[in-house]
């Protein structure tokens, strides 16, 4: 197997569920071949970077293999490998979210009278 389509190796790959999906991310832009955007019926080879959105972040990935066929996610995981500075760079962005996810926690229930009546009392003092 020389080349497989884009679109259908991403599909094989298990980046994204369907063809329809992976022609919709190529077409959108959010995928990239060496560098640049790609069309759908670009063939892809062994040794290109690839840049493939996955759900906040963006994998970069080293093809690896062919294959124009689905198969389990073990055999999926074979065709490719993810760069150190793209591992570096979601860890890094996961920690960035993780720490302003937990700055601006709120609250699980509504407030109670007595925390009303502060919330109005403190409302009254700020507005004079």
């Amino acid at each position: 197997m020389d080349s497989v389509r884009l679109d259908k190796w991403l599909w094989a790959a298990r980046f994204f569920k369907t063809r329809a999906l992976a022609k919709k991310a190529i077409e959108g832009g959010k995928v990239h071949y060496n560098g640049g955007r790609a069309k759908t019926s670009k063939g892809v080879e062994v040794g290109a970077l690839v840049k493939v959105p996955q759900g906040w972040d963006i994998m970069e990935v080293e093809v690896l293999a062919l294959s124009d066929q689905r198969r389990g996610a073990p055999e999926a995981r074979a065709l490719y490998v993810e760069t150190s500075d793209s591992i570096e760079r979601r860890e890094r962005e996961a920690e960035a979210r993780r720490l302003t996810n937990q700055a601006m926690q709120h609250p699980l229930k509504r407030p109670d009278k007595k925390q009303r009546r502060e919330i109005k009392r403190f409302q009254e003092r700020s507005g004079e």
